[in-house]
């Protein structure tokens, strides 16, 4: 099983990021299944690469932590694909939503630590 993560601070007010990472998610060709204050669940859509390369993306976001001004969240970007090549289909969606999430508009990017 090949497995993603990566964890952000950005600035944004919290009330303000869910909406934006559903937002987000869907602009990157996932198909939001499910989602709470703290939590996304996306997929990829059907039809597009075998069932076993199909890309899960959950975001957790830290309502612990934050402040006005900041936020922390966290991604895991996983499938049932065994990472036998470095540049895998996961590994793949995962530096493209990763990259979506520190080039987004809507914040600013405090950090970013891929794991």
């Amino acid at each position: 099983m090949a497995r993603y993560t990566c964890s952000f601070i950005l600035s944004v007010p919290i009330d303000q990021l869910q909406p934006l990472l559903i937002e987000l998610l869907q602009d990157c060709n996932l198909d939001v299944q499910y989602y709470t204050s703290d939590y996304i669940m996306a997929r990829e859509f059907l039809g597009y690469v075998s069932f076993s390369k199909l890309v899960t993306v959950e975001v957790l976001i830290d309502k612990s932590t934050a402040t006005e001004t900041e936020t922390r969240m966290s991604i895991v970007i996983k499938n049932e694909e065994l990472p036998l090549q470095r540049d895998n289909h996961c590994r793949q969606i995962f530096e493209y939503v990763k990259q979506a999430i520190e080039d987004g508009r809507h914040w600013h990017l405090i950090e970013s630590i891929a794991g």
